[in-house]
């Protein structure tokens, strides 16, 4: 084998290995997600002792935050998985029986749109709790939420669009 073979050969190696440096931050996103965790329970801690003596729309407003940190939780769990099988490495769990389907299956397209579309799940509990609200709600803030959302709604039109345009592209090669 040539030096200049050799040299290359290193070189592939050490940039494949490089992969193991994003490892570090899917532990930092595990323990974001036990943050998540924390402010659930703390949430709910909250809602349980007066159930009985708010509103019924204080405990929709409460759900729906139950809501919101469920929906970034899984979103925040299904990047950890994904993300650590599409960049660092396999996760052998085909021997677990409750292994999530959409394991393995998930590649960055796939993950960019579920991002995208827990955001615009997310953005639309905000503005349904801002409407719950609507008398405490000023009208700019209310304008800015409903602006937010609908930007949302047509960034992840558009990528999915993208997506099924370049899904087209490659079946003609």
């Amino acid at each position: 084998m040539e030096p200049s073979e050799r040299i290359e050969r290193r070189l592939e190696r050490s940039l494949f290995a490089a992969r193991w440096l994003m490892a570090p931050f899917f532990i930092g996103l595990v323990i974001a997600l036990a943050i998540l965790l924390l402010k659930f329970f703390q949430e709910l801690w909250h809602v349980v002792p007066t159930m009985f003596s708010v509103t019924s729309g204080s405990i929709i407003l409460a759900v729906l935050s139950l809501v919101d940190l469920t929906l970034v939780a899984s979103l925040l769990l299904m990047i950890i998985l994904a993300g650590y099988e599409n960049f660092v490495s396999r996760i052998e769990t085909e021997e677990i029986a409750d292994r999530p389907e959409w394991m393995g299956h998930v590649d960055f397209s796939d993950l960019k749109l579920k991002v995208v579309s827990s955001i615009v799940a997310i953005s639309a509990i905000q503005l349904l709790a801002a409407f719950l609200e609507i008398d405490e709600v000023d009208f700019e803030t209310l304008m800015w939420l409903i602006i937010l959302h609908l930007t949302f709604v047509v960034s992840g039109v558009f990528l999915a669009l993208m997506d099924w345009i370049a899904g087209l592209g490659n079946k003609k090669h």
